[in-house]
């Protein structure tokens, strides 16, 4: 580490690590964030938080002055300018950047600085070369796509290399043409500082043999943390970015700072709008003149962002009050991602193999804050050393109130580098559905995407200790082995329906199906089952309880007696919206002339990724009614009539247990949590293709058993006494089975079917063979996510059972082309007999009701399995 980088990163900062930790961030945390009262707030890097008095201080500057558009002689307008002048000035004082040398540039975030100097460097006589490093954004990569040529570095060597003889390596860069070199000073994705003296060197050396090179520094994630002192010229970027609400929470404003020795480039631009130009003819002749006075002038498009550069005057102000500095600042961060780090690398299962692969860089340290900044990035194993999935580990961060996040951070370079991904493996990725934020995060045996955790200013020991608790408590498997025994199966065992649940509106309230009704059943699930949904005005997404809970308390109630759908909300709703609102349940029965106003064509609309042409509902009164009870934008939107354009899943197909357990094998056995591999189902038990859904997620039909529920609960009772018993109704099952046959209940005993049989209850035909029976298949267990969590009669939320469930029904590992996840329940399609399918729409015939007896169709016995002695 050079003496240069020392004074440009990290002025008076110890080289090697010492101890340093804010014994006041407690107190603080208390009077300033109450946001984070029973929050973990791990994410940093993304955006970290704004400080109470930051938010009432520039109220009050607000409420007490006229602020003015500027560009005018009025005392509001001169106001205005005064006051962006003067936190211009402060701004660059903050970075010890001297005004004579520097000018800074107001933008809305370092992205859009990337893309003002992209702008200006794409107008150059010859185009302009880019030479970028791998571990950069995808902010500075997407320069590329505007350069003439363009190099990306593989690596620091690759960078250090070019350096020492720019004419070595193929990059592009000769005399004839100008280049850009950029990187991060802090990369997002890990927190490696990369070394701050390569911009001594590409200006001295590039320019002494090649064509004139600039360079541009995204200082976006080191300056959340770090100070940054670009106090030598010599030393300091051509170009900076940076987003202030890293470093203070708010507001959200960005810069651009620009050595004035270095602006020429950026002159070249040639949009000129608002206040950047002087003069501008525009009917016989074009002709203008821009602004020369200031870099910034030539740069700030139209009206710039006042109100929010006047609260980054506060910013500033309080930030200083609170934690003096940002040198403060960096040694207090730097001490607990040191705490963090031994942690989690200390971290292992109860065989030795460890629980965190944290990635980390051999030239930098968590004992030295200039070369590693407060970032943890890591994935999870278990005892096996299969990846666990990251989706698993935001589902229960979300429970626990924990804030992280994962994927790939924008930033595929440093990605693939960790990960070992070839370019042609991220395209296959791609190529079979892969992207960031989806559930199946590891294909063939890797991991897509990392686990960021990241440390701030107001971050404290407690937020160390409840992140490594978190993963101890879910992850860290403690007995010897992660297989319990498992109870015997019982062949003979017998259920029937206890009852059944049609979800009229997707993500709304219930409406169970009466005991003495017969209920039709179709290739798309049961009749009348999510057929509806909510859908935001604006984007035509479908809406999701996950998202707002508060959906739960939307109750449809189906009355076929007058042909409506009636609903109401069990919440407060205002005066002006009647508690009951009612949908006709067969618009085409309606007159032509009310038709027009009842439904409307949308061209498009999403419901889990899925595009679909849905009939949104016109009336103003139900998208009033829907927009008061959830406080969001929506309406009514119901699937069109026709074939179905949606399918289940192409992972639904059963994936072998054993599902894992992270408890120890001292404690009680726990019945059919842990199934042994059955064998594969008999050939030809698979549809032939996909089943048609409407609007549910992933498949027809979910069924749920009582004695599996039975089971959750005394497990969450044996751990949390007090925690009261989980509902049937959280899972949001169509049909719930209990067990008929006498003896002990057999918990998860539907983990070892491929399917079953319902038996008419009602029907006393003597006759063996003219007894009705319908066959569902079960496509494979329900993966769960924490909208289990939702009491669906109360819209409250909890930890339970999701909490439970991933550590006692979590599968780690994804073979032949099964699932990974937390599971309870099981998927399920109709099998249509011959006898079953009327006149070619396959609807006719198949009813069930409650009471119908079931017979499971075992994996490890078949269709004989089923016949002996039952029917």
């Amino acid at each position: 580490m050079s003496s240069e980088e020392g004074q440009l990163g990290r002025t008076s900062m110890e080289t090697t690590f010492k101890s340093f930790y804010n014994l006041n961030i407690d107190r603080l945390r208390q009077d300033e964030y109450p946001m984070l009262n029973d929050t973990v707030y791990l994410d940093h890097a993304g955006t970290t938080l704004y400080p109470r008095s930051l938010i009432q201080q520039s109220s009050k500057d607000l409420t007490e002055n006229v602020f003015g558009n500027p560009h005018s002689r009025s005392s509001s307008s001169q106001l205005s300018t005064q006051r962006i002048e003067d936190v211009r000035l402060r701004a660059l004082h903050f970075f010890n950047a001297d005004p004579e040398q520097f000018d800074l540039v107001f933008v809305a975030n370092a992205t859009a600085g990337i893309k003002l100097v992209m702008e200006g460097f794409r107008e150059q006589v010859r185009g302009f070369w880019y030479g970028y490093h791998g571990e950069s954004h995808t902010s500075l990569i997407g320069v590329r796509e505007n350069a003439a040529q363009h190099h990306c570095f593989a690596s620091d060597d690759e960078v250090e290399a070019w350096l020492q003889d720019v004419t070595a390596l193929e990059t592009g860069l000769h005399q004839n043409i100008t280049g850009l070199f950029a990187y991060p000073a802090q990369s997002n994705l890990t927190g490696r500082r990369l070394p701050l003296s390569w911009l001594r060197q590409v200006r001295s050396r590039c320019n002494a043999s090649n064509g004139k090179a600039y360079t541009l520094l995204d200082a976006a994630a080191l300056v959340s943390t770090s100070p940054l002192d670009l106090g030598d010229t010599s030393l300091a970027p051509d170009f900076t970015v940076l987003s202030f609400y890293k470093i203070f929470g708010f507001p959200d404003l960005g810069a651009l700072i620009v050595r004035k020795e270095s602006s020429l480039p950026l002159r070249s631009r040639r949009y000129f709008g608002g206040g950047t130009v002087e003069m501008a003819t525009c009917m016989n002749e074009s002709w203008h003149v821009k602004k020369q006075d200031s870099i910034h002038e030539q740069l700030e498009d139209g009206t710039l962002p006042i109100h929010s550069i006047i609260a980054l005057d506060s910013a500033f102000a309080i930030h200083h009050r609170l934690f003096d500095s940002m040198e403060h600042v960096s040694k207090h961060t730097s001490h607990l991602a040191h705490m963090l780090h031994e942690a989690l690398s200390s971290l292992h299962h109860a065989n030795g193999l460890p629980v965190c692969t944290v990635y980390e860089d051999s030239r930098s340290s968590y004992k030295d804050s200039q070369t590693q900044g407060p970032i943890i990035a890591l994935n999870l194993r278990n005892s096996k050393g299969e990846w666990v999935s990251n989706g698993d580990v935001e589902k229960l961060a979300a429970i626990r109130n924990i804030h992280l996040r994962t994927g790939g951070l924008c930033n595929p370079g440093g990605v693939a580098s960790l990960l070992n991904l070839s370019p042609w493996e991220m395209r296959r990725n791609f190529a079979a559905g892969q992207r960031c934020g989806n559930e199946d995060d590891v294909f063939q045996g890797k991991p897509t995407g990392i686990i960021r955790v990241s440390l701030g200013a107001m971050s404290n020991m407690q937020d160390v200790r409840a992140f490594v608790h978190f993963v101890e408590e879910f992850f860290m498997e403690q007995g010897s082995s992660s297989q319990s025994k498992v109870c015997p199966v019982r062949v003979d065992t017998r259920f029937h329906i206890s009852s059944l649940a049609i979800y009229p509106i997707k993500s709304c309230g219930a409406w169970q199906v009466p005991p003495t009704q017969r209920w039709n059943i179709r290739a798309e699930g049961l009749a009348w089952d999510r057929e509806w949904c909510l859908v935001h005005q604006g984007t035509r997404a479908a809406l999701s309880q996950k998202r707002i809970p508060r959906m739960a308390l939307i109750r449809p109630e189906l009355d076929f007696d007058t042909g409506v759908m009636r609903i109401r909300f069990d919440g407060h709703l205002p005066p002006s919206i009647p508690d009951v609102i009612t949908i006709t349940l067969f618009p085409e029965t309606l007159p032509f002339e009310r038709s027009s106003e009842y439904v409307k064509t949308c061209s498009s609309s999403k419901v889990c990724g899925d595009s679909f042409r849905a009939q949104i509902h016109a009336s103003p009164q139900i998208a009033a009614f829907f927009t008061a009870a959830l406080s969001t934008p929506c309406t009514l939107a119901r699937f069109p009539p026709g074939p179905s354009s949606r399918h289940s899943k192409f992972h639904l197909k059963t994936p072998k247990p054993p599902y894992h357990s992270i408890l120890p094998t001292s404690e009680p056995t726990i019945p059919g949590a842990f199934p042994t591999p059955p064998p594969s189902p008999p050939s030809g038990s698979s549809p032939s293709g996909p089943s048609p859904i409407l609007l549910s997620n992933e498949s027809p039909i979910l069924t749920i058993s009582q004695s599996s529920l039975g089971h959750l609960n005394k497990i969450i009772k044996q751990t949390s006494p007090s925690t009261k018993p989980i509902l049937a109704s959280v899972f949001r099952a169509n049909i719930v089975l209990a067990q008929s046959s006498p003896g002990p209940e057999i918990p998860y005993d539907e983990d070892n079917w491929s399917g079953f049989r319902m038996v008419d209850s009602t029907d006393d035909t003597p006759d063996s063979k003219q007894v009705k029976k319908t066959s569902l298949q079960i496509l494979a267990p329900c993966r769960r996510c924490q909208m289990v969590c939702i009491d669906q009669d109360t819209a409250e939320t909890s930890q339970e059972p999701f909490s439970t469930l991933a550590k006692t029904r979590r599968l780690d590992v994804k073979e032949q082309g099964g699932q990974k996840g937390v599971f309870f329940g099981v998927h399920c399609a109709l099998e249509m007999d011959r006898e079953q399918i009327g006149e070619g729409d396959g609807t006719v015939g198949a009813t069930i009701g409650i009471g119908d007896s079931v017979v499971p169709v075992r994996k490890e016995m078949g269709e004989e399995g089923v016949e002996a002695g039952s029917l």
